[in-house]
């Protein structure tokens, strides 16, 4: 039987990982994903749930939307939301190993690039640096597709293959938040390329803001521009950055 003891950092580790790529409303014991990592860690389903859920009650985006986690957080749970939201680069790496730990790391079935993860898409770049980056875009990409419910956070599109865990600050500006997910926005192709080329951004209160480029354009008029002023999808956690966003409008937005 798992022991009741204090839970380890390699376990913590598990768990906020797990917590990052669980949708609220999946935590339950029942969850296939959660009885394979309590399996894998020494604990119960139930307990690896209450975790969770104890993580959501110190997550301020899940309490102030009226949803409640529970109010049994540890100084150790405190304490690593901390750490977390002070190094995501750190957190990755570290969970990584705690994953690999316990054997619940795989590979991406697919390339970074296939899979929708960031990781620019130009040519000739470094094999060991796209191979560095992979797990930690892999991390980004489903922090933020759960955030948004996996659905694109404009348009509502909800089909995986069409969906793009997109950088706010782009990429290749800012090397400390590549896996930040506040960092990250789930938007379909069409509009993470048009988020990337500047042809759209975002308010503070986030509404989209349309550039008055190719407004004469019919598709771009239906498929883009109709969405000018528009609310995006909540997130249930991860609520973009405020800074990141300025950055965006005043770097790369096409005015």
């Amino acid at each position: 039987m798992p022991s009741r003891t204090q839970w380890t950092r390699q376990q913590l580790l598990v768990a906020f990982d797990l917590y990052c790529r669980l949708p609220f409303g999946k935590i339950h014991h029942g969850n296939p994903e959660i009885i394979q990592c309590a399996s894998a860690i020494g604990r119960t389903p139930s307990a690896l749930a209450m975790k969770l859920v104890n993580i959501a009650g110190i997550d301020p985006v899940i309490t102030s939307s009226g949803r409640k986690g529970l109010s049994n957080a540890s100084a150790a749970d405190r304490s690593m939301w901390t750490e977390i939201h002070a190094d995501w680069d750190r957190f990755v790496e570290d969970s990584r190993q705690a994953l690999n730990a316990v054997g619940l790391v795989t590979e991406p079935e697919t390339s970074p690039v296939d899979a929708g993860t960031g990781i620019p898409r130009s040519g000739g770049q470094d094999i060991l640096v796209q191979s560095t980056a992979r797990q930690g875009q892999d991390f980004f990409r489903s922090a933020v597709l759960s955030a948004y419910g996996y659905r694109c956070c404009i348009t509502g599109l909800s089909i995986p293959t069409l969906l793009y865990a997109s950088h706010i600050v782009p990429w290749s500006h800012d090397e400390a938040n590549r896996v930040n997910p506040k960092n990250g926005l789930l938007l379909s192709v069409l509009h993470d390329r048009a988020f990337d080329r500047g042809l759209i951004t975002l308010n503070d209160d986030l509404t989209v803001r349309v550039s008055q480029s190719y407004r004469g354009d019919t598709f771009f008029s239906t498929a883009v521009a109709a969405y000018d002023r528009k609310p995006i999808r909540s997130p249930e956690k991860f609520t973009p950055d405020r800074e990141f966003l300025a950055y965006h409008r005043e770097q790369v937005f096409q005015e």
